[in-house]
């Protein structure tokens, strides 16, 4: 019964992100302090990490596997790119970088007009063959097999040609003093471009990210217009963004389809 209760476990923080104790005690029915053992049992096996509350899948300075991200707070995802695409006008020009949450966005964004999206993810490109009406340009570079990205100096040298409207970009892990955290040099020497070469900036991240880390800093919220997410940042945070005037827009389950702008 331990034994399958702690798959269990795993199987529920890696398909989330995180789990809480009280959470995993009124599952299973069970005392906090069973739970409290069995997370600290898969913590020492090396699976979990333990954090206040609960615990985090580990990742050590790894990410973690593209179709193992996908499926994660992927109803999250969809809501945060419907809230996304709301802010988004017909007949705009876009650059969306590698990301699930990107590519939630792409999927969004299916039913818009006179788009013209540049990208460096092949996934976010197949997303969006389905819109007719949409320009499609594909960023060349090395192809990360792992999750269909584009990346290093040839990639982020493409990029630097446009200037578009918006650029849409996802993160790893988002820390406390808003600074944005990810894992690869090369995907970060991008994203730094494509901010830097769009007239406005837009993060996606759910908030799974909130209580993640990452070894490099890719940019702080304050340079960015807007972060989508699916719930309240902490205060502090909070606080800084209105201080930035970076605005914060906290997206509603999905209910409906993709809204189209005029």
């Amino acid at each position: 019964m331990q034994n399958l209760r702690h798959k269990e476990i795993l199987d529920l923080a890696r398909s989330t992100g995180r789990v809480e104790v009280e959470d995993l005690a009124q599952r299973f029915g069970v005392s906090l302090q069973t739970i409290r053992k069995d997370l600290a049992d898969l913590s020492d096996s090396g699976y979990l990490k333990r954090v206040h509350g609960g615990a985090l899948p580990r990742q050590g300075v790894s990410n973690f596997a593209y179709e193992e991200r996908r499926r994660m707070q992927s109803a999250a995802k969809a809501a945060i790119a419907q809230r996304c695409a709301e802010e988004i006008p017909n007949n705009s020009s876009l650059v969306l970088n590698l990301g699930t949450t990107t590519e939630a966005v792409a999927r969004a964004l299916l039913a818009h007009e006179n788009l013209t999206v540049v990208t460096n993810n092949i996934n976010v490109a197949n997303i969006l063959m389905a819109n007719d009406s949409c320009d499609i340009i594909v960023a060349g570079g090395n192809l990360r097999r792992s999750d269909g990205g584009l990346v290093g100096g040839l990639t982020a040298d493409f990029m630097d040609q446009f200037k578009t409207d918006i650029a849409i970009i996802g993160t790893s892990a988002l820390d406390q003093e808003g600074d944005l955290l990810d894992y690869d040099l090369a995907e970060i020497r991008v994203s730094r471009t494509i901010i830097r070469q769009s007239r406005r900036a837009f993060l996606v991240s759910d908030a799974s990210k909130f209580t993640r880390s990452a070894p490099v800093r890719l940019a702080s919220l304050s340079q960015l217009d807007a972060l989508f997410t699916d719930a309240a940042l902490p205060d502090a945070l909070a606080q800084k963004c209105a201080r930035w005037e970076t605005a914060v827009h906290v997206a509603e389950p999905v209910h409906d389809l993709p809204h189209t702008p005029e």
